[in-house]
């Protein structure tokens, strides 16, 4: 159990006969998330998949993860298709967020030194996706970035370092190219409100 307690601690280990089984299993439970259509089948493999899930979260297969139980997702969080995780280790994601298609949220860490790095073994450093967050189609989370609440990942992005809140980033290397303003909830909340009305009539 010793290579499972250091992949929990973020120190180096490699996968073993018992990581293998725990892999194994969560291979298995995306076999039947991607092979199936219906929503309510979907929601319960995905209760099984993850660590955690909120209510009113989706998860919209095709969808790659190593382990699952390393994943905890708040409510209200929708996760399009073609998205891939590598949790070796812990991914937390917040409440409301949206995970564009395509995108990759990896949390490993392979050794610089390739003599080493040839020996198989890794670790890792969680990723942290706070409430309210939006990611872009094909944007990459690298391993230690915590994104901060309502901030907004350009689409083609890499993220390697943390961004604050109520902020927008793009590019690789992600940058903060400005701050989500009163101006952007004004203008956001005109459209809304117009949105209400002419669906009323």
């Amino acid at each position: 159990m010793k290579n499972y307690e250091n992949l929990k601690a973020g120190k180096l280990y490699k996968v073993d006969k018992d990581l293998q089984k725990s892999l194994s299993k969560c291979w298995q439970i995306l076999l039947k998330l991607n092979s199936t259509k219906d929503n309510g089948e979907i929601i319960e493999i995905c209760k099984d998949l993850f660590g955690s899930i909120g209510d009113g979260s989706q998860v919209l297969p095709p969808f790659r993860c190593d382990y699952g139980t390393h994943i905890h997702i708040g409510s209200g969080t929708f996760i399009n298709f073609n998205v891939s995780m590598v949790d070796v280790g812990e991914i937390k994601i917040g409440s409301n967020v949206l995970i564009g298609p395509g995108c990759g949220i990896f949390t490993a860490i392979h050794p610089i030194d390739p003599e080493i790095r040839a020996t198989g073994v890794e670790k890792s450093k969680p990723i942290i996706i706070e409430d309210k967050v939006w990611i872009g189609g094909n944007a990459t989370i690298l391993p230690g970035v915590t994104i901060g609440e309502g901030s907004i990942i350009g689409a083609g992005s890499v993220v390697t370092r943390d961004i604050p809140e109520m902020s927008i980033a793009v590019g690789n290397p992600a940058k903060v190219v400005r701050k989500i303003t009163e101006e952007d909830k004004k203008y956001w909340q005109e459209e809304y409100d117009n949105y209400l009305n002419n669906i009323e009539e």
